[in-house]
């Protein structure tokens, strides 16, 4: 069987994960990436972050995004969720902030999920090692939508 998820259904499944993959517009054509996200919802947003380069110079240009996550089981049991947002750019104490709510939202999903307790961001995240200051941006959701495929029903 396979439905609609609701609202509520779509936030539990971006709350429980911390790998998704953001698609942006470049030279009038999409380009999609994997990165690790953590749902704030107190803002109802998608935080993140990345070094300067070309996802990032992209999304400065057209601010219109888009940011699918999920768990895949099995071809017949599979959850997915589908963001319609738009980009900010996250700078000072903002950033600095949210990069600390990002690493403790994401270890808080890695350990519910895994059991284990990672330390630092650099244990679940290559682009902090880079040498420029991180670039901490947020998606703001504008619309929210999901599927779900249970074949067990």
């Amino acid at each position: 069987m396979r439905r609609n998820l609701d609202e509520k259904e779509c936030v539990a499944l971006l709350e429980q994960n911390y790998i998704g993959r953001l698609a942006y517009i470049s030279g009038g054509f999409p380009h999609i990436v994997p990165i690790t996200y953590f749902y704030d919802s107190k803002t109802n947003t998608i935080t993140s972050y990345s070094s300067e380069g070309h996802k990032i110079k992209e999304m400065r240009k057209n601010t219109s995004v888009c940011f699918a996550a999920d768990e895949i089981a099995s071809i017949g049991n599979w959850k997915s969720v589908l963001v319609q947002g738009t980009y900010e750019e996250l700078t000072r104490i903002d950033a600095k902030h949210m990069l600390h709510e990002f690493s403790k939202g994401v270890k808080k999903v890695i350990h519910e999920n895994y059991g284990e307790n990672p330390k630092y961001i650099s244990e679940f995240s290559a682009k902090i090692d880079a040498e420029d200051a991180p670039i901490v941006f947020r998606i703001k959701i504008i619309e929210l939508t999901g599927k779900v495929r249970n074949n067990k029903n």
